[in-house]
């Protein structure tokens, strides 16, 4: 028989060594040590670490024995990852099975392990004890964003450059105007990050349906001193497991945070099409753009920027399916949570990283920015021609229809609109020589986004609580 493809294939896969699956943030995005926060060893050690600390508690308030405290936080220093999979692999329950492993260290003592709790107020804990570190990891990368927008903003305050709406040019602006735009964006995030803190970092000891059912009224003081011993604040009111809007709020705020960075990153690609060509982003001596086309130098850090807020925008969505649960609890949550808290973390640092990259190696092409405000032969100062008419006592209306008469009519002939505003008999005899020619110079209209510019900055010393430049 003949063999084809699919045989080749099929031996090929059968030969093959298999060690992890190619999921790119496996090897490919985020941070090594973000990826650690995530990995199952810490996990499994985080939710040991708080049973040390539950015991602890107990212990001091009289629940169990002082030397169940002890044997519990050795036996929690020595589990291992492998001692919890195995017996895993007999109950089908990840926290029975962290208990049982903890439980043969402890000796006679692991009968108080896990005492009066249920699995969720341990794993929903440990997960934002964990979502913690990694925001406090995502929030320095936001900083060091931050003030390299700061830094070109405040680098660019003297450059005019084209103004576009609609793709199309509109009008004169300021580089660093560009800049100080998504400076004031990412800023806002910052304020967003700490003002949700209180409604996300918390965590909950109260019970299987979250009433203290087990411990009673000693319950709550147990719970306020281990939470306040993890850092955490309380989630007051809770089921088995915390409310999953604390959870969605999070997630939301991270999508925006992406989609703002994607938005940056589209700004970047385009400025960088050939036929605008007023920036770059880093392009190594060795890099290559194209297998085919040696001189290609593709923007493709902004593309990935862009890519990756596409996944992270849909992870949004399941944020807030998670929500919606069966009366005190149900289970649906806990498959998503598991793909989606590492995925939007470890994608967001992806991003941020890069965009850090492109703002520290960014080109600027000044000499292109300055022959692209006259590429449409004046008409982006078409606006101030309408308004000095105006000034001078010729009616707005009256005036734009008249400009936009010229503006078409430059477009058709190939001609400067100075030229034929210096022509037009109406006109010159409103507006002097002198003053058309003060019209179609680009520094005269930047003196309010330098000092918008200059505010934005000030603010980012504010709420960073840094001094960053003194432009």
């Amino acid at each position: 028989m003949k063999k084809t493809s699919r045989d080749f294939l099929d031996n090929l896969v059968n030969l093959m060594k298999y060690d992890d699956l190619a999921h790119p943030i496996d090897y490919r995005y985020g941070d090594e040590k973000l990826r650690k926060l995530f990995s199952l060893e810490n996990i499994v050690r985080t939710y040991a670490y708080i049973e040390s600390i539950v015991a602890e508690v107990q212990a001091e308030l009289g629940i169990i024995p002082k030397q169940a405290a002890i044997a519990i936080k050795k036996a929690a220093e020595q589990v291992t990852v492998d001692e919890v999979l195995e017996e895993e692999k007999k109950v089908r329950h990840d926290i029975v099975a962290l208990v049982n492993a903890l439980s043969r260290k402890a000796g006679e003592w692991g009968e108080y392990i896990h005492y009066g709790l249920t699995s969720s107020d341990v794993k929903d804990t440990g997960l934002i004890l964990i979502v913690k570190d990694a925001l406090s990891m995502i929030q320095r990368k936001l900083y060091d964003f931050i003030l390299l927008l700061s830094e070109k903003a405040c680098e660019y305050i003297d450059l005019p450059c084209v103004g576009r709406t609609h793709g199309i040019h509109a009008n004169i602006y300021l580089f660093g105007h560009k800049f100080a735009v998504f400076l004031d964006e990412f800023l806002r995030h910052i304020e967003r990050l700490r003002e949700i803190e209180k409604r996300v970092l918390v965590g909950k000891f109260s019970g299987a349906v979250g009433i203290h059912t087990s411990l009673g009224e000693r319950g709550e003081e147990f719970e306020r001193r281990v939470l306040e011993r993890l850092g955490l604040g309380i989630s007051l009111i809770s089921t088995q497991i915390i409310p999953r809007d604390r959870l969605a709020e999070l997630i939301l705020l991270l999508s925006m945070i992406s989609s703002g960075l994607d938005r940056f990153a589209v700004e970047i690609r385009n400025l960088q099409r050939t036929e605008i060509s007023e920036l770059y982003e880093p392009f190594g001596k060795e890099q290559v753009g194209s297998s085919a086309m040696p001189h290609k130098r593709n923007p493709i850090m902004s593309e990935n920027i862009s890519g990756l807020a596409r996944i992270i925008r849909s992870i949004s969505i399941a944020a807030l399916e998670n929500m919606v649960l069966w009366h005190e609890r149900d289970l649906s949550n806990s498959s998503t949570e598991r793909i989606m808290l590492p995925e939007i973390f470890l994608l967001l640092d992806e991003q941020l990283s890069k965009a850090i990259k492109i703002l520290r190696g960014l080109t600027i092409n000044k000499e292109r920015i300055m022959d692209n405000i006259d590429m449409t032969r004046g008409l982006i100062y078409s606006e101030e021609v309408v308004m000095a008419l105006a000034r001078k006592g010729y009616g707005r209306l009256k005036a734009h229809k008249l400009v936009r008469e010229l503006s078409f009519k430059a477009l058709r002939e190939g001609k400067h609109l100075k030229e034929l505003l210096l022509k037009h008999p109406e006109v010159s005899s409103i507006l002097r020589p002198s003053e058309i020619e003060e019209i179609f110079n680009p520094w005269n209209y930047i003196s309010v986004a330098k000092k918008r510019v200059k505010a934005t900055i000030k603010r980012a010393e504010k709420i960073l609580g840094i001094k960053i430049s003194s432009c």
